[in-house]
């Protein structure tokens, strides 16, 4: 099976998809470790990737969303963005909202305690 396969069928079967270093439960790189902090911290089910375990796939998922850097989330197939991007949705809101219209659950007092944080 092809990497783009893989990838697209992780994506079509998960409603939540991070592509990252290292695990959720063991990130191996800041910007994976963060994404994936807001996302177990806010309590939303997600499948993860390592793409340290799969040179193919790594590569692969850049050339899949043409966006250079991991990590990149997926939510119910639609690319949404790197931690940067994750980061200013989650402070702006946009990331509860996002959630909320494609049916994802998630913590919105998880959620409201990041912005607090942050504020």
């Amino acid at each position: 099976m092809s990497a783009e396969t893989t990838i697209r069928e992780t994506i079509a079967m998960n409603d939540v998809v991070l592509f990252m270093k290292g695990t959720k439960m063991m990130p191996q790189c800041g910007f994976s470790s963060r994404v994936a902090g807001v996302l177990n911290f806010m309590g939303v089910e997600f499948q993860d990737v390592n793409v340290l375990a799969d040179a193919e796939i790594r590569q692969g998922i850049k050339d899949f969303s043409d966006w250079p850097t991991i990590p990149q989330l997926y939510v119910k197939g639609e690319f949404v963005g790197g931690c940067d991007i994750v980061t200013e949705m989650t402070l702006s809101g946009e990331l509860d909202q996002l959630f909320e219209t494609k049916g994802v659950a998630f913590d919105k007092e998880a959620a409201d305690k990041i912005r607090e944080a942050n504020a």
